[in-house]
């Protein structure tokens, strides 16, 4: 278990390395001058535009740029906003928690719909019902988060006017934001549980459960969905992951506070210190959810061997 940890943390610098030098040169490539659009119309002089440029180091050529950035990340310094006068660190902290718990409520809605309605489709095989499930499983993948976003804004907090629009990030404010970014994880997991309980109920235990006399619900539950919740386990994990990276749509539809929406800020400004750090942060979050995920999965699991 150790040594697979170790080679998986080991096999994250590389990933990482290339994240950050992708999203390096693309954000470079971005058509428009960061220090014109630093200085706006206060930009009086070619002297005023030159000190600028030469300070924010854009004078240098992108390797040394690069490798300037990358020599501060490992000292722990990610960089200076020159869009918002505050490090990059300190705006990350700032604005992780509300992202984090959008992503969390997120996960529960979609863990509270899909197995519910994994388990309800599996049990009713072939039924109207069982239609329905997969009917809405499908349209949870299929609808866009950013259309889900506005439909709900629409319905609930114009035409009902059930849900404020304009609330605190928290508390009722949460609610059409994570039914927006849970809705598609939901369809997913979903699927799965209706797959894989389907399959659970086939097995040659579940037959010795009954012919043992076992209750049918207890059997279901305890037999069959205990273990059709093992291979859902990882597309939960996976999603969470996906859920963090697309509350960048939700947060600037519900003008949410985040690093979702920090991270549309940045790019248009082409604030380049902070485009990194996010997007240097969201991947090593992304890629330590999947190694979490695999070792629980081994865990839970012991047929499954981590090598």
């Amino acid at each position: 278990m150790l040594s697979y940890l170790i080679r998986r943390v080991i096999a994250l610098v590389p990933l990482l390395l290339g994240v950050s030098m992708l999203v390096f040169l693309i954000i470079h490539l971005i058509p428009g001058n960061p220090v014109a659009m630093l200085l706006g119309p206060n930009a009086t002089s070619h002297a005023e535009v030159v000190a600028l440029t030469k300070e924010l180091g854009l004078n240098q050529s992108l390797p040394e740029q690069y490798w300037k950035w990358l020599i501060n990340v490992l000292q722990g310094n990610l960089g200076y906003s020159f869009t918002q006068n505050q490090a990059v660190t300190d705006l990350i902290a700032e604005m992780l928690p509300f992202t984090l718990t959008l992503s969390v409520c997120a996960l529960v809605v979609a863990i509270v719909i899909g197995v519910s309605l994994g388990v309800v489709a599996a049990v009713r095989q072939g039924s109207f019902i069982d239609t329905l499930a997969l009917a809405s499983a499908n349209l949870g993948i299929a609808i866009p988060s950013f259309w889900l976003g506005l439909l709900l804004i629409l319905v609930f907090g114009v035409a009902l006017k059930w849900i404020p629009i304009v609330s605190s990030p928290n508390g009722v404010g949460l609610i059409l934001p994570s039914i927006t970014l849970g809705w598609g994880a939901a369809g997913l997991i979903t699927r799965m549980v209706r797959s894989s309980l389907i399959e659970a109920m086939q097995e040659d235990y579940i037959r010795t459960a009954r012919a043992k006399g076992l209750r049918r619900r207890r059997v279901l539950i305890k037999h069959g969905l205990r273990n059709a919740l093992l291979p859902t386990l990882v597309v939960v994990g996976l999603q969470f992951g996906s859920l963090l990276a697309g509350s960048v749509v939700v947060e600037v539809i519900f003008s949410r506070p985040g690093i979702g929406r920090l991270l549309i800020q940045a790019i248009l400004a082409k604030d380049y210190a902070l485009v990194q750090g996010l997007v240097l942060v969201i991947a090593s979050m992304y890629a330590v959810i999947n190694l979490i995920v695999d070792i629980g999965y081994g865990v839970v699991d012991p047929r499954i061997k981590l090598r």
